[in-house]
């Protein structure tokens, strides 16, 4: 599976525009300009299942430091506290990780 099986490479580009600088990585702005908040439920899942490079159900703060070259392979990392921010807007059960259910509440919050 690509990403862009699911969102238009146009729409991809406008929200990694919107964060390419260090510390401007907005969850909901980018789910919004990417077209992420518009898909149902089990969109935003299989997005999540192509986003856990482990395929372990979670996403750590390993994998969510790479969330954005998900996306784009040439995208920047995200910085710690972009990480740490991510985690924190997510990770509602406080178990330092971020399963498919929290990450689509996320996502459609």
């Amino acid at each position: 599976m690509s990403i862009t099986d699911v969102l238009s490479a146009e729409d991809i580009a406008a929200a990694l525009r919107e964060c390419q600088d260090p510390d401007t990585f907005e969850p909901q702005k980018f789910f919004q300009t990417s077209g992420l908040s518009k898909m149902s439920a089990s969109q935003v899942k299989d997005v999540f299942r192509f986003i856990d490079n482990d395929q372990s159900g979670y996403l750590d703060e390993e994998e969510l430091k790479f969330f954005l070259q998900k996306f784009e392979s040439g995208a920047r990392e995200l910085t710690e506290s972009e990480t740490k921010s991510l985690m924190a807007a997510a990770d509602n059960d406080g178990d330092g990780k971020i399963g498919a259910e929290e990450f689509q509440e996320m996502v459609h919050s």
